[in-house]
């Protein structure tokens, strides 16, 4: 796309944003990548990230597996300990910043739907009651059995981890009520054993806010296509969709415009026409 054609894209864009009077925010990994997380695109970018299982060729989907917590807890939490410890140090950038003022100039706010587990949405300031995390959160903590539903917060983990080596050095964190080894409530692969409690109250609390909105605008950015809960969600909603996306920004059918950018990029871009 030509550069004027995506100005005109952008105005668009705004154009759509500034009628609405809610926004449904819906983010996958790609939003992050502004604030330097890896997305973990294909093995080779995965493995980049985390050379030691690079070396062992496991993909994604073998680690992010409750299995590990079974067979092989010290790497199982070697891998989460580390993007928990790179999650709680990473500061937003600034396209979270003009979401939430443009969340804030709205008469009904915006809610946010992210695949993310990091956290970084409630970092940057939106309310917790205002965001579905719908694959669970890192910074959340359930019994690796399950010995009964209770989730509680990650705060109280301090992981050491041997980042080259991809180990956890210290005591992993365990159930207070049955004393098993805990994990991260994120919904992994092959995963029977996820407790969805949280994210499902969160999702009642979306449909509840949703029922109120009238002239609503889907902004969606960086949600990819191999793992498209975030599009998907996107796309139902039977509102103008704002599909901000490098690598694939097609409509796949829905009515919107789509801009073929970064988040931030594009955010900034919008900011100054709105």
């Amino acid at each position: 796309m030509l550069e004027h054609d995506i100005d005109a894209a952008i105005a668009r864009a705004a154009a759509l944003i500034a009628e609405s009077d809610g926004l449904l925010i819906c983010a996958g990994a790609g939003m992050g990548v502004d604030s330097g997380l890896p997305d973990f695109r294909g093995d080779a970018g995965f493995w980049k990230a985390y050379p030691a299982l690079g070396a062992a060729r496991m993909a994604f989907h073998d680690i992010a597996n409750p299995a590990g917590f079974r067979n092989d807890p010290s790497l199982a939490w070697g891998f989460y300990g580390h993007r928990l410890r790179l999650y709680r140090h990473t500061v937003p950038h600034a396209g979270f910043g003009i979401l939430l003022e443009l969340a804030r100039s709205k008469p009904h706010g915006a809610f946010v739907f992210t695949s993310n587990v990091d956290g970084q949405f409630a970092r940057a300031g939106f309310a917790e009651a205002q965001v579905v995390e719908c694959h669970g959160s890192i910074h959340h903590l359930q019994c690796s059995r399950p010995c009964s539903d209770a989730i509680w917060p990650a705060d109280a983990f301090l992981p050491d981890v041997d980042a080259p080596a991809c180990r956890l050095l210290n005591a992993g964190p365990c159930c207070p009520r049955c004393g098993a080894l805990a994990r991260p409530n994120i919904l992994m692969f092959n995963d029977s054993g996820w407790i969805a409690s949280r994210t499902e109250a969160q999702s009642a609390r979306l449909q509840a806010w949703r029922a109120r909105v009238r002239k609503l605008v889907v902004i969606e950015l960086g949600a990819g296509v191999d793992v498209p809960s975030v599009r998907r969600m996107s796309e139902r909603q039977g509102a103008p969709l704002v599909r901000i996306n490098p690598r694939a920004s097609q409509l796949d059918g829905a009515q919107g415009i789509g801009l073929a950018l970064g988040a931030l990029e594009a955010l900034k871009r919008m900011q100054g026409m709105l």
